[in-house]
């Protein structure tokens, strides 16, 4: 979309995602990628994430209006999409405008444009933006010619009126930890990661790129069981049903499902289960069918406040494509313990299940004697990641979520895992623990 001399311009900067979902997650490459985007037409709500950290800059073309926002260092590397929104705001769109810049376009009907003053631009995080846009209005005679808008920060979350997942009052950063944690990611400055843990109890948390998008793996199991349960409680689904392995439901990867013959029917707790404890993925198949599809998943999940946790594929998703942030893995996990999106008698038994997973490499390697973690891992070679509800032996609580991308399997990205949840756990487990201190070395964990 090419733009001339001729055309009015107003400028400001700003950027977007919410429910009307499109996802265009990029190959491996060295530039920023688009993690996903979002428009809910019934709030105006555009909400956006990329895997690092972006400064969108955004204009206002006339004739017809057209918002249009660049992402500078972002490459796209797919072709132009389109989705059709309604009459008035018409359509969004994607693209690459050049070599190194990605271009979003919101258009709207002739005659119609934005009242710049009710413009609402949230900066969330260093690669996540919200904005809140007006309810279009008819053209009027003049329009100004510039306008700057300032972005408003999200507050942080060291705000004690914050609420993690409305449910977990956030108290203060794990400040002592960073420094300790940063210089073990500069040891292993090769990996790339994103991880978020919360004290259940003190709601002091360490939040180190949490809000960073990876592809999900297995990890995408935990939603899908909570949301089983969900049904479960609804009448919707029961324990005993029997589902059946279909041909187009069996998959490759982890599981042994995969080796039995094609029509044999399982129990529903039997096929959640194996989901869980094996991470079979073609039990995960018939999950995700028996619950209506991964666009009515998506869709609860998106109810439940997750922005980056989407199915795109069904398992195995050796690609990558179905996507979540250590942030969201740790919001569900909230909501669980927290009996907010199931009974507990169903919290109970998801968490007894979660407790049986089979890998202990990754956060379970760095827990001390006597912890016990309902956790969910994922492994797809090029990421490996975790996420789990801990409890400790002097009954403190935590969530834990971490991913990181590596090279190819290699053994470094589980080590660096285990170390950094041996460093949380250990800290934790002082009888006073200190969130925020001045000194850096109030707190040192030998690894």
């Amino acid at each position: 979309m090419l733009l001339t001399h001729k055309e009015n311009i107003l400028k400001f900067s700003w950027l977007l995602p919410s429910f009307l979902s499109l996802f265009l997650f990029g190959s491996t490459v060295k530039a920023t990628a688009i993690a996903n985007w979002h428009f809910d037409s019934n709030r105006n709500h555009l909400d956006f994430t990329t895997d690092e950290n972006v400064q969108p800059q955004v204009e206002l073309l006339t004739n017809p209006t057209r918002l249009v926002i660049d992402l500078p260092g972002v490459t796209l590397r797919y072709p132009q999409t389109s989705q059709r929104v309604g009459l008035v705001i018409k359509d969004i769109s994607i693209a690459q405008l050049n070599a190194d810049t990605t271009r979003m376009v919101v258009t709207l009907a002739a005659g119609y444009t934005f009242d710049l003053a009710q413009v609402k631009l949230q900066e969330e995080s260093a690669n996540h933006w919200s904005v809140q846009l007006p309810k279009p209005v008819p053209l009027t005679a003049t329009q100004p010619k510039s306008l700057e808008i300032t972005p408003s920060i999200f507050p942080t979350v060291n705000d004690n009126s914050t609420l993690f997942a409305g449910v977990v009052p956030m108290h203060l950063p794990m400040k002592v930890l960073e420094p300790q944690i940063k210089a073990l990611m500069s040891r292993y400055s090769f990996l790339k990661t994103g991880m978020f843990f919360l004290d259940l109890d003190t709601g002091d948390y360490l939040d180190i790129g949490g809000d960073r998008v990876f592809p999900a793996a297995s990890t995408i199991k935990l939603p899908i069981l909570i949301a089983f349960f969900q049904d479960l409680d609804a009448g919707k689904v029961s324990l005993n049903e029997m589902l059946t392995m279909r041909r187009d439901l069996v998959t490759n990867g982890s599981g042994t499902m995969q080796y039995e013959r094609v029509g044999k029917k399982y129990t529903a707790l039997e096929t959640i289960t194996k989901m869980i404890t094996i991470s079979d993925n073609t039990a995960t198949n018939m999950i995700i069918d028996r619950l209506g599809g991964a666009g009515r998943l998506n869709q609860r999940f998106r109810n439940w406040g997750l922005k980056d946790t989407v199915i795109r594929h069904l398992l195995a998703d050796l690609r990558g494509t179905n996507t979540t942030s250590s942030q969201d893995m740790a919001r569900v996990l909230a909501l669980v313990v927290n009996n907010k999106l199931v009974s507990p008698q169903s919290r109970e038994q998801a968490l007894d299940i979660l407790r049986h997973t089979t890998i202990h490499t990754l956060l379970p390697a760095g827990l001390g004697k006597g912890a016990v973690i309902a956790n969910k891992t994922g492994d797809i070679g090029f990421l490996i990641g975790d996420a789990g509800f801990v409890t400790m032996p002097n009954g403190k609580r935590y969530l834990a979520a971490i991913f990181v991308t590596r090279p190819y399997k290699d053994t470094r990205g589980r080590d660096f895992i285990r170390q950094v949840s041996q460093l949380v756990y250990d800290y934790l487990n002082q009888l006073n623990p200190v969130a925020a201190v001045d000194s850096p070395n109030a707190f040192i964990t030998t690894l």
